[in-house]
């Protein structure tokens, strides 16, 4: 027979081995991250004295720095006007190619221009204004000139020509002079409306001749025309001869011709210009008229 076997208890379960050990709860750790505490930085004190001398620095230097920017503004400005003036100038665009002359009566203009043709093609600002007065010094009759640059291509002469004072008989015929003793003219004829000048030697210079002159230019236009003929043996020592009647004047010197030619034009207005007779200037604070 096989061997018995012990019945299994049926009483309860021991609470020792059946007991399940106790459940521990953790607290449930969130997820949002950890924000680090504030770092004081020992730095930010230095960097903020650092700003400070940097901005006290340009305010100390701010008239320096604003009068470079100006310096270098206008310096900028110059040389770019000088180079703008430079090219205008030198450029091809500004060579002379017409020379206008005007002011001429006695002088034929188109030998003037003929004379001056050498100064085409070179610019405005290189004419050679010295070669001009030498050129133009070769005519006689030009007493003087002014010139005018016309950009962009022109220049403009402006003749001023001697002008007859007087005439003089030279042989058959007459001269015309200036007030320099320069003859302008040899006519065969007396001129209407020129006075003849009468000197030793019919010469158009000296003291005697100056002295006539002198008398002459003092005139004013509605006088001037009333003379016929002036001479003068010496310097102070100068008559006219009026148209009409043939009045005279004694005139004296030059010295004060304004005053005398004043008070001739009062007397010829006082006096009946058919009458014949002398009047006589030479004290200009008393005149006189001395009938024939």
């Amino acid at each position: 027979m096989g061997r018995p076997v012990a019945p299994k208890a049926t009483g309860p379960k021991s609470s020792e081995s059946k007991a399940k050990p106790p459940v521990t709860l953790r607290p449930q750790q969130s997820r949002e991250p950890k924000r680090k505490p504030p770092r004081t930085d020992d730095r930010q004190p230095a960097k903020a004295q650092r700003r400070a001398d940097r901005a006290e620095v340009r305010r100390f230097t701010r008239h320096t720095r604003n009068r470079r920017i100006a310096l270098g503004t206008v310096s900028g400005i110059l040389v770019s006007l000088i180079a703008v003036v430079l090219l205008a100038v030198y450029s091809p665009l500004l060579s002379l190619r017409t020379i206008t002359i005007d002011g001429t009566s006695r002088v034929d203009a188109k030998e003037l221009e003929s004379a001056l043709s050498d100064q085409l093609g070179k610019p405005l600002a290189l004419i050679d204004f010295d070669r001009i007065t030498k050129e133009l010094g070769v005519f006689p009759l030009v007493r003087s000139y002014v010139t005018e640059t016309v950009p962009p291509d022109t220049l403009r002469i402006h003749i001023v020509e001697r002008q007859p004072v007087g005439q003089i008989r030279r042989g058959d015929g007459f001269v015309l002079v200036d007030p320099a003793g320069v003859i302008i003219d040899t006519p065969a004829q007396r001129v209407t409306g020129l006075p003849i000048i009468e000197v030793a030697g019919d010469r158009a210079s000296g003291r005697a001749f100056d002295s006539s002159v002198e008398v002459l230019l003092a005139m004013p236009p509605s006088l001037l025309s009333r003379v016929d003929s002036i001479s003068a043996r010496t310097h102070d020592d100068v008559t006219l001869v009026l148209v009409g009647v043939g009045q005279h004047v004694r005139w004296g010197s030059a010295q004060n011709s304004a005053k005398k030619a004043a008070l001739l034009a009062a007397l010829i207005k006082a006096t009946n210009p058919s009458r014949k007779g002398e009047f006589d200037v030479s004290a200009p604070s008393n005149g006189i008229f001395r009938p024939a």
